[in-house]
C-alpha cells in the first residue's frame, strides 16, 4: 500500500532537505532541491518539491504501524515548517 500526501507550502524544497538532512545521521538518504528518499525503517519515503507542495510518498512495510508512520512524517515537517504549521496531509 502506497500513501502519498500533497502538502501545500511555497518552501517545499527548503522543508524536504532539511528532513532528509535531519533523518541522514541515521537512515541512508538521497536528495536534491527537487527530490529525496529516506529509507526509514517502516518502507522508504520518497519527496519531490513542487511550485506551492511537497508531495511525500511512503511505502510502508507489510508490518508497519501505517499511522505510527504517517504521523513521524507528519511531526517532523511540522516542526521543520514551524512557522506555518500544522500543514495540511492529504494522504490518499
Amino acid at each position: 500500500m502506497t500513501l502519498t500526501a500533497h502538502i501545500p507550502t511555497a518552501n517545499a524544497s527548503r522543508y524536504l532537505q532539511q528532513l532528509c538532512k535531519h533523518w541522514s545521521h541515521k537512515f541512508e538518504t538521497e536528495f536534491d532541491p527537487q527530490s529525496g528518499i529516506i529509507a526509514f525503517p517502516m518502507g522508504p519515503i520518497r519527496m519531490a518539491a513542487q511550485d506551492d507542495a511537497l508531495v511525500v510518498t511512503i511505502d510502508p512495510t507489510p508490518d508497519a504501524d501505517v499511522a505510527a508512520f504517517k504521523k513521524v512524517v507528519a511531526d517532523h515537517l511540522d516542526r521543520f515548517a514551524f512557522r506555518e504549521a500544522p500543514l495540511t496531509f492529504d494522504w490518499k
